[in-house]
């Protein structure tokens, strides 16, 4: 997640959902634009930090990737306990990226779109970090069985304890993609610069 300062992931509660078969799933990956202003590479960077998305109450991003993601679970009543015999994410990954408002001349148009692709490719690695969450999610829950719960309750509470777990990894791993990304002479600072120095 490109951002000014600061780190933010929103990540929508891990929600049950009523039952249903187990199946493949793909998540749906879909882009929001917010307008920038500017013909040159320097104004366009400066109305990003105008403009762009405010994060963590006064945070604000160049770019950001945000998911929902909700689950059909169905548990069985095996003898005295309860298993997770299938669960069915739905992923929605969102990714929140600027966009010029007005017609740019040729060679800010090129800065542009080499800053503009290296922010994308920045944000699907933390899209990729997400599912790869998603599908950690289904190897630890999936078949999971508690004894003596023929409630059905003791397996949540079990699975909210894994869920936990993976969801911080999850962001720490994109804390320290950032991490890298952002430093002194990381990947993103390069692309800033050249946008700024290049058109």
């Amino acid at each position: 997640m490109i951002k000014t300062a600061g780190y933010c992931l929103v990540a929508a509660c891990l929600v049950g959902m009523p039952a249903a078969a187990q199946a493949a799933w793909k998540a749906v990956e879909q882009v929001e634009t917010y307008a920038i202003a500017g013909t040159s590479g320097a104004a366009l960077y400066a109305s990003i930090g105008e403009r762009g998305p405010i994060i963590a109450g006064a945070t604000r991003t160049i770019a950001h990737t945000n998911f929902k993601l909700t689950w059909q679970r169905k548990y069985e009543r095996q003898g005295n306990a309860c298993t997770l015999v299938s669960a069915t994410p739905k992923l929605i990954i969102t990714y929140t990226l600027p966009k010029p408002a007005e017609r740019l001349p040729a060679s800010v148009q090129a800065s542009w779109d080499t800053f503009i692709a290296g922010v994308r490719t920045h944000e699907a690695v933390h899209g990729e970090t997400i599912k790869d969450m998603v599908k950690g999610i289904e190897a630890a829950t999936i078949g999971l069985s508690v004894p003596d719960d023929p409630g059905c309750r003791k397996i949540r509470v079990e699975m909210t304890k894994r869920l936990s777990g993976l969801s911080l990894a999850q962001r720490q791993k994109g804390r320290d993609f950032d991490r890298v990304e952002m430093g002194e002479g990381g990947n993103i600072q390069q692309l800033v610069l050249r946008l700024v120095n290049g058109g």
